[in-house]
């Protein structure tokens, strides 16, 4: 799969097409970014408020008003997922690019380019730049992979984690103690394999849980009429 090939094509075909805005490209990169890092991958699996920061939409409204809108014109295939446990799974659209071959498939050659090519937020040594006409791989989810990021290295980055997601520290705090106190295993007892997206996980469930117990203006307002008394009463009234 040729990363330049796939994106001068979908930028052509973001030229002709009146119907798309500004947030609709921005997401539709952002998704780009994503399927790049699970090297073309027919289907992966995405999470809304890492696709949000990274698109710069603020709002979830609006988020799922993109993703189905690129999903109703033909750019992407969206399917939504209701668990907290999971994202939802996205299957990008090949854009005039009939002739590469099916995605899913290995490329060696994607794979030596892949040792050559580092994102800058990751610390490299001896790094180099891409030669003219080269794919650019990122390496990001094999590095992660690889370390697996079965336990953190400590509390504190755990709290930093939290952090990161604009999260509070007494949150990271909970998740932390939480899972140490089971020796980082779920509830059937397996090794943990990724904290972080067990972490990521833990905010969802707790952003979800906040909003729903999150109290009405109207349940305020009728419990504080039901401790409001008057001075003058009438004992002689029946009950």
């Amino acid at each position: 799969m040729n990363y330049i090939k796939l994106l001068n094509s979908a930028f052509e075909a973001f030229y002709f097409d009146d119907r798309l805005n500004p947030t609709h490209i921005s997401l539709y990169m952002a998704l780009f970014q994503e399927w790049n890092s699970s090297r073309f991958a027919e289907e992966f699996f995405v999470n809304r408020r890492d696709l949000m920061r990274a698109a710069k939409i603020g709002s979830k409204s609006t988020y799922h008003r993109c993703v189905t809108d690129l999903d109703s014109w033909n750019y992407l295939t969206y399917f939504p997922s209701n668990n907290p446990y999971k994202g939802s799974k996205i299957k990008m659209s090949i854009i005039g690019t009939s002739n590469e071959p099916l995605t899913g498939h290995y490329d060696p050659k994607l794979e030596q380019l892949a040792e050559q090519y580092h994102p800058i937020r990751e610390p490299v040594v001896n790094q180099h730049r891409p030669t003219s006409g080269q794919a650019l791989v990122s390496t990001i989810n094999n590095n992660k992979q690889a370390n697996n990021n079965k336990q953190p290295k400590g509390r504190q980055t755990v709290l930093d984690f939290f952090i990161e997601k604009k999260f509070t520290a007494d949150e990271g705090k909970k998740f932390f103690a939480h899972y140490q106190t089971n020796d980082w295993k779920t509830s059937d007892g397996e090794p943990i394999r990724d904290w972080q997206a067990l972490a990521v996980n833990w905010m969802d469930r707790a952003e979800l849980f906040d909003q729903e117990n999150k109290p009405s203006k109207k349940q305020a307002s009728l419990k504080e009429d039901n401790l409001r008394t008057t001075k003058t009463k009438d004992y002689g009234q029946p009950l």
